[in-house]
């Protein structure tokens, strides 16, 4: 009888113990999940709500970086609702929306950027690209310069202000603008700033006369080697006014170089000059 009770009585201190134990793993579990909760760094899963404006931006611009563009605009959205009226986050998700294809979005937010700040320079440059894309190139002109008036030196401008003179078949106009742009840039073709955005040739037959424009224009700089690589791009797109290489004025330099000859001679079919 006395052996059967310390049985009984060891079997509900077990119970007990093992109770006892499992309530604490279920504390200790629920404390580690609120510590990870709280300390969780941003650009994982959604936005916190005890993140900064400034914080959300940077998680927004390394989203970005990634082209995880769907994040991205998730904490810029997330940053705005933190710092309103902020024309940076407005021009940022802007040029996120144009990645995505979202043109109307993308001018909802460059127009909400340029309320925000009346000088903001890229911001009138981009919803220019806005336009531009949307094939409203008289709109994307006057953007193009009211960015110019306010920022005269940025390359980009000048480049983009060039391609929507281009789409409207004004190559003298898109000529000098394209000159100013090398000027302030001479690799201004080759890479686009953080901020503002460049319009796209859209037409084959158009980039191929753009570079057709940009060897020449590299040529007059002395720059052949450039000079020669955009020449080969226009010959590769079908130009059909290649041959003209041989009478512009602002190729002499370039024709004067040995390897012109060798880039004209591959043609399937060489124009002598």
């Amino acid at each position: 009888m006395r052996r059967g009770y310390c049985l009984w009585f060891l079997f509900v201190v077990l119970i007990v113990l093992v109770q006892t134990f499992s309530k604490q793993t279920a504390l200790l579990a629920q404390s580690s999940l609120s510590e990870q909760v709280q300390v969780a760094p941003p650009g994982h899963g959604t936005p916190l709500a005890s993140t900064s404006a400034e914080q959300l931006e940077q998680t927004a611009d390394l989203m970005r970086a990634k082209k995880s563009y769907l994040d991205a605009i998730d904490y810029y959205k997330a940053a705005m609702a933190k710092s309103p009226n902020n024309s940076r986050l407005y021009n940022k998700a802007g040029i996120v929306e144009l990645e995505l294809q979202r043109y109307r979005e993308a001018g909802k937010d460059f127009s909400r950027a340029i309320k925000a700040e009346r000088q903001s320079a890229d911001a009138y440059n981009n919803l220019g690209v806005v336009y531009y894309l949307e094939k409203k190139n008289g709109k994307a002109l006057k953007e193009y310069k009211k960015a110019i008036q306010l920022s005269s030196t940025s390359a980009s401008f000048y480049s983009n202000l060039a391609a929507a003179y281009f789409s409207r078949k004004e190559f003298e106009a898109a000529t000098v603008a394209y000159a100013k742009a090398l000027q302030l840039d001479p690799e201004i073709f080759e890479h686009t700033s953080v901020n503002g955005v460049a319009g796209r040739i859209s037409s084959p037959q158009d980039q191929a006369h753009y570079d057709y424009v940009v060897a020449g224009l590299y040529s007059k700089m002395g720059n052949i080697t450039r000079s020669l690589e955009y020449l080969r791009r226009c010959m590769e797109e079908g130009y059909k006014d290649v041959q003209d290489v041989y009478k512009d004025p602002e190729f002499a330099a370039l024709r004067n170089d040995a390897r012109f000859a060798t880039l004209m001679a591959s043609r399937p079919a060489a124009i002598p000059e």
